[in-house]
């Protein structure tokens, strides 16, 4: 099969496209053919070797978004039969999905909403777990609270704004002026433009913030956050005794892969609740385009990799 692989830690010149071996599936496996993936920043963050904490072996292949239908299941897999459209966010710590099959734990994947394609679909697992489990899981959003969401254009802030909005929350979002009318149309009650305002000035009494950000505007999150607010962040907690110090509770977390959560998203999108935003649709082969346009970090939405035609 064609994937992309690297077979060293560094840049995006490190992605190559070429020939593998088919993956060989567990028990619990079913075996993927995929139709399309997406780019999130752990992939390059990987790439990069900021994550050599996950025991790989080269060479890697990346890649944790996925849609596509079975091809092969494992002798203990009872829910997913060969010809079933489905979609997921497969184990981090096991190769990716830049590649024309995946093997994935059954116990990872849902079916793929219905009224999506494969192209969009791709765009959800990744991100959707991320802004469902930060906003409801971590975050205990609830309808009436106000939360502010950092990044709010990006793959995960889109979907977070939808959620957010869905659960009736006053959503409030960061963003630069030329995704303020965007971000309105998909459901924020205010966008502030972070080049020309200081959020940190303008707002108070925050029960949630969702940081996708991290640095010094984690820090001057502190100062819009009510007593009891809570400050999830999905890039990690540097100054913890600032929050202790404040009331303000803190959690940093990284989405796990759960169908239930998977079916949720894929019950909103089919409603018309919930929609992927996407920037940009790529064939697999201009990977290392894909990635610098995500470490980039300004696209709105989703980098989606078409794998096949």
């Amino acid at each position: 099969m064609k994937a992309v692989l690297i077979h060293k830690y560094g840049g995006p010149e490190e992605l190559k496209y070429e020939d593998t071996s088919l993956p060989i599936i567990n028990p619990d496996d079913v075996l993927i053919k995929v139709f399309a993936a997406s780019v999130n920043p752990v992939d390059w963050k990987v790439r990069e070797g900021h994550m050599k904490g996950l025991n790989r072996e080269f060479p890697v292949i990346l890649g944790w978004d996925v849609s596509g239908v079975i091809e092969k299941v494992g002798a203990d897999v009872q829910d997913y039969f060969v010809g079933d459209e489905v979609y997921a966010r497969p184990d981090v710590s096991r190769n990716g999905t830049y590649a024309e099959y995946v093997a994935v734990r059954a116990g990872e994947i849902y079916f793929k909403p219905k009224t999506l394609g494969h192209l969009q679909a791709a765009a959800i697992p990744l991100a959707g777990l991320t802004a469902w489990q930060g906003l409801f899981d971590h975050g205990k959003l609830q309808a009436g609270q106000k939360i502010l969401i950092h990044g709010a254009a990006g793959g995960v802030g889109t979907l977070a704004i939808q959620l957010a909005k869905w659960k009736g929350a006053y959503v409030i979002g960061t963003a630069s002026e030329k995704n303020i009318a965007f971000l309105k149309e998909l459901g924020a009650d205010e966008v502030v433009d972070y080049h020309k305002e200081n959020f940190e000035e303008k707002l108070k009494d925050i029960d949630v913030v969702f940081d996708t950000i991290g640095g010094e505007t984690q820090i001057k999150s502190l100062k819009v956050l009510k007593h009891g607010g809570i400050l999830v962040s999905t890039v990690g907690i540097k100054h913890m005794d600032a929050l202790n110090a404040k009331g303000i509770h803190g959690v940093q977390y990284m989405a796990q892969s759960v169908p239930e959560n998977l079916k949720e998203l894929a019950d909103l999108i089919d409603a018309g609740k919930l929609k992927p935003v996407i920037a940009q649709i790529l064939p697999l082969k201009e990977i290392v385009k894909a990635h610098q346009l995500s470490e980039g970090g300004h696209t709105r939405g989703k980098i989606v990799l078409q794998v096949v035609e």
